[in-house]
């Protein structure tokens, strides 16, 4: 047997299903039971298959790993249930929420970042293995082979179902809340796709991010992440015209932003400001408070956001919050200020195509119109978001716009 693609193993597979599942209908009685059994099957497939080979007869071949699947899962319901009249019993000890014990396993840092999200968006969020690849923009066949990886990564490790103990929550509760966010970005402004933007993604993300604020009420910086979501979600009527293009900051009606969910994460701040422990999504949601609450562009208090970016990068330094900061800087002392400390940032965010695009800005304001036209170039070559590269073109095309990043 020779290495196969995924392709070629989903193909096969595909042919088999329908077979497998009706056997295993028949034999277990549970459509539900059988369905979920053909898909640990198809895993294992994925994972096995491109290094060994597919087999000769591979519709034996599943039938046989089905079988084995449904055998033990059987044999471990019965040694269950006495646990589950255990659970049934009533108990006066009050545990954490399930789904927060599985939020934090499936965000343990154990396990690579790619696999943190894959995984909470399929067993916390409840995703499709084809709308987490359509998520994540990737195959459906490599989305399923890493969260068979991360699974076996869980059981081999070791990992505990269970929420931290206190002294351990803030370490782990920042993969969890950063889990969450790139979640949530990945909605808001879509990696690729034909859609620039998934609501679906966003509405999970804020959810997964409410419950985890309702069961750690004592912790600020989940309500900091929620109020910086709801801040950027209030915008969404306003974020992209008709035809499905970006409409920037500056340009945006903002009679259609949602007053409510801006009042809303305002509050989320006070109440997170209260706990007097501030951390970098409280200062990043009130960075885009500011924004929020200003009547206009022109009357935004750009040296509060610009103190803010220097707050932030004193708690949580990043080239990218630099870069953001720079863009506040213009707005206080002008392009050519904001140009140097965006050309420091060459080395570490030469593949981030909204240096680039900054970048461009900037130059394309001071008069340097090649190297803006090539900085833009680069730029578009970086994203394959369908709205973003609209937007550049168009400044490619000589149509001019203000103020990139704050979209």
């Amino acid at each position: 047997m020779h290495a196969a693609s995924y392709e070629a193993v989903a193909e096969v597979f595909r042919a088999e299903a329908g077979h497998l599942t009706t056997s295993l209908v028949r034999i277990l009685g549970d459509f539900d039971l059988a369905e979920e059994i053909v898909q640990d099957t198809l895993l294992i497939a994925l994972e096995r298959w491109p290094v060994e080979g597919i087999p000769r007869r591979p519709g034996a071949w599943l039938h046989t790993v089905a079988r084995r699947l449904a055998i033990n899962r059987l044999h471990r319901d019965a040694r269950y249930r006495d646990k589950l009249a255990l659970l049934a019993a009533p108990s006066g000890r009050r545990e954490p929420d399930d789904r927060l014990r599985l939020i934090f396993t499936c965000c343990h840092p154990a396990l690579g970042r790619e696999a943190q999200v894959a995984l909470t968006l399929r067993a916390v969020g409840g995703l499709t293995t084809t709308e987490i690849a359509h998520a994540l923009v990737m195959s459906e066949a490599a989305v399923a082979q890493r969260i068979v990886r991360a699974r076996r990564k869980i059981v081999q490790a070791g990992i505990p179902y269970q929420v931290p103990s206190d002294d351990v929550i803030p370490e782990r509760l920042n993969e969890v809340l950063t889990v969450l966010y790139l979640v949530f970005n990945e909605g808001h402004l879509a990696s690729g796709g034909a859609t620039p933007m998934r609501r679906d993604l966003v509405d999970d993300a804020i959810w997964l991010t409410q419950l985890v604020c309702r069961l750690l009420p004592r912790e600020p910086e989940p309500m900091g992440l929620l109020a910086l979501m709801k801040l950027h979600s209030a915008r969404a009527a306003s974020r992209f015209d008709s035809a499905g293009n970006l409409v920037l900051l500056r340009d945006q009606d903002r009679s259609l932003w949602d007053r409510r969910m801006i009042a809303e994460a305002i509050g989320l701040i006070e109440g997170a400001a209260a706990l007097r422990r501030p951390g970098p999504f409280q200062l990043e949601a009130a960075i885009a408070a500011c924004h929020a609450e200003a009547v206009s562009f022109d009357s935004t208090d750009w040296p509060q956001i610009l103190a803010l970016y220097d707050m932030l990068l004193g708690l949580a330094p990043s080239a990218v919050a630099r870069l953001n900061r720079a863009i506040a800087l213009r707005m206080v002392r002008g392009p050519e200020a904001a140009l140097a400390e965006v050309d420091r940032l060459a080395r570490e965010l030469d593949g981030y195509y909204l240096f680039h695009a900054t970048r461009g800005e900037l130059l394309s304001e001071l008069g340097s119109r090649e190297q803006a036209r090539a900085a833009q170039l680069r730029a578009l070559e970086l994203t394959d978001n369908v709205a973003e590269r609209s937007l550049l073109a168009r400044r490619l095309g000589g149509v001019p716009s203000d103020e990139r990043a704050l979209q």
